[in-house]
């Protein structure tokens, strides 16, 4: 009898030796993730890896299971393919230039490197502008993650229980949340609907409905999509940001510095003198104040972005029945 086994590092099962044994995924079911550090670093591991591994090859073989999260997934790999290709272009001809040129090329090379890991590093922190202060003022976590436990289908007659897994957000998609992950597990001796008391209290419509998440739902969609817009907008202008500090003269002070602990010293010290130099400016005019304006035109863009959320997030109006019922009309009740 062939039996299936797990493979846990690209969280894929495939048929094998009837003597292996069968290793467990780590959900056996749709699950909340919690939403910290360890947890987006772990998710982010596990999808690169997937990235150049397992999706590829799925996809290459024709196989049926492969889906739209795979192919979005993928879409890491030309992004860091394409990074590594655009460093090339200045570091891999040095040797044929004169020593001078040689010099500006290689230091230009190094910038570049830079340049992109400041992107992609300050679009992911510059997210967190508007959806940590959403958070806090409404209560909504608008991406919170959850772990898709997935029953794939057989692709030979001895394939059976093919699992996956697969990360997604609990509010990615806009027309079907997760609600149902978003309740409480009354095992666990939560109440069912404490989170969708927490977003009622915070968005100011009382800390005792009888069904709060059917009265704040609504709600929460106005306040994700609002925040989606927001994120993606000012993480761009955020990316620009860091690609500017990354070309700043200071940078040469750590590229020139060897040993590990002397670089590790040098790079906070070039980093804060690259962040001065690019908001001080070098010439006059407005060439002197390009770096003032893009910090304040992105910190304006997390602003207004989450003051547009919660324009939407206004305590709503307590009516009484005596401001609706008109006492000098008649009735009728059928």
């Amino acid at each position: 009898m062939i039996l299936p086994i797990s493979n846990y590092s690209s969280n894929v099962k495939f048929s094998s030796e009837p003597n292996n044994e069968e290793k467990k995924l780590p959900y056996s079911k749709d699950t909340l993730l919690k939403n910290n550090l360890g947890t987006r670093a772990r998710i982010t591991m596990d999808k690169v890896t997937n990235a150049f591994t397992v999706y590829p090859v799925k996809g290459l073989r024709g196989s049926r299971n492969s889906n739209f999260y795979e192919f979005l997934t993928m879409g890491t790999v030309p992004y860091l393919i394409g990074s590594g290709m655009l460093m090339a272009v200045f570091m891999g001809p040095n040797g044929k230039y004169n020593p001078f040129s040689s010099a500006k090329a290689k230091a230009l090379g190094k910038k570049m490197a830079l340049g992109v890991l400041f992107y992609g590093v300050m679009k992911e922190i510059a997210k967190s502008f508007v959806t940590k202060p959403v958070q806090l003022l409404t209560g909504v976590d608008t991406t919170v993650p959850y772990a898709k436990f997935i029953y794939e289908l057989p692709e030979s007659i001895d394939d059976t229980d093919i699992t996956s897994i697969e990360y997604h957000q609990a509010m990615e998609s806009t027309e079907f949340p997760r609600w149902d992950l978003l309740y409480g597990d009354e095992s666990k001796g939560e109440t069912r609907n404490f989170r969708y008391d927490k977003i009622a209290k915070k968005l100011g419509m009382g800390d005792k409905l009888n069904d709060s998440d059917q009265e704040v739902k609504q709600r929460i969609k106005e306040i994700v999509v609002k925040t989606m817009t927001a994120k993606n907008l000012s993480s761009y202008l955020w990316g620009a940001l860091g690609v500017c500090v990354a070309f700043q003269t200071p940078w040469e002070d750590f590229f020139n510095t060897k040993g590990f602990a002397k670089s590790t010293k040098q790079f906070g010290r070039s980093l804060w003198e690259s962040m001065k130099e690019f908001y001080n400016g070098n010439g006059s005019g407005l060439r002197k104040h390009c770096g003032k304006l893009l910090l304040g035109i992105a910190a304006l863009s997390s602003i207004l972005g989450v003051t547009n959320v919660m324009s939407s997030s206004k305590k709503p109006s307590k009516l009484d029945s005596a401001d609706i019922i008109e006492k000098d009309r008649k009735y009728v009740v059928n």
